[in-house]
């Protein structure tokens, strides 16, 4: 029964992080379709900030042994990922 318990906690806290990180790429996405460039410092501090929390909720889970370490690195990393086609895409609609 315990075992259940923890896998059922992990699973949750998983797809709670996934669902923040898929905020965050919204968030940014809206940012650049429709408010700012990401040139723009307030654009870099948003990203910055909203990265930042999601990084220390990931260390709490792992800490917390909900999420692995791995899985936690590749989470984020994956978002990076997702980030940077989108800021690639940005940069090629403003060139002439």
């Amino acid at each position: 029964m315990i075992s259940e318990i923890t896998v059922s906690n992990q699973e949750k806290a998983y797809a709670l992080l996934l669902a923040d990180a898929d905020k965050i790429l919204k968030l940014i996405k809206v940012q650049m379709d429709n408010l700012m460039m990401p040139q723009c410092p307030l654009y870099e501090e948003v990203l910055d900030t909203q990265m930042f929390g999601l990084s220390r909720e990931i260390d709490f889970a792992i800490r917390l042994n909900l999420v692995k370490e791995e899985d936690g690195k590749e989470l984020l990393e994956n978002l990076e990922r997702q980030l940077n086609v989108l800021h690639e895409a940005a940069q090629r609609s403003m060139r002439p």
